[in-house]
């Protein structure tokens, strides 16, 4: 029985049967095995953004019903991360930018988003002025985040910081009501 086996895997090894079919998974396997993981990173980048649009969304409309109190940046942060909830270190990745803007001329705030650079000293935000009455204000939010999969081919279209953490920008546009 021994030996019969024996030569069962000494015929097996010695087939070269199968040969190119094993450079073909060779070629392919990894090139499939990174578009599944790219999939999976870009699927965990659309979530993570869908958390930060609907926490700026649900901040926004608290600001627009209660125009008479006066938010500050802190304050604003902190409402973003708890309605977005999904964001991992939101609170030390998370830099607001509010300004006036002029409707009539929308390219001149086409500027980059100011974010945090957590490999960097802390910085004041860019801007942040609650506006006027009747004044159309834009609230961007920049937050930091580690890809799950930084070797994949999505982890180099992401623009990194010096700690290795790409950015995701929201923007959110709204009229300050009359008091």
């Amino acid at each position: 029985m021994i030996s019969s086996l024996k030569n069962r895997l000494c015929r097996f090894r010695r087939d070269e049967n199968g040969a190119a079919i094993m450079l073909e998974f060779v070629i392919f396997v990894p090139l499939i095995f990174s578009c599944f993981l790219m999939s999976v990173e870009m699927g965990l980048y659309a979530m993570r953004h869908m958390f930060l649009d609907r926490g700026l969304d649900m901040t926004v409309r608290y600001v627009r019903l209660n125009t008479n109190t006066d938010m500050t940046h802190g304050q604003l942060k902190d409402m973003i991360c708890d309605y977005s909830g999904f964001l991992e270190d939101c609170d030390s990745t998370l830099r607001l930018e509010m300004a006036p803007l002029d409707p009539r001329q929308f390219a001149a705030f086409n500027r980059s988003a100011d974010c945090v650079d957590v490999s960097q000293p802390v910085q004041d935000p860019r801007g942040f002025d609650l506006g006027r009455e009747h004044q159309l204000m834009i609230l961007r939010a920049c937050v930091k985040f580690k890809p799950v999969f930084p070797t994949s081919g999505l982890g180099y279209a992401f623009t990194k910081d010096g700690s290795g953490r790409a950015r995701m920008v929201s923007t959110s546009a709204f009229v300050q009501e009359p008091n």
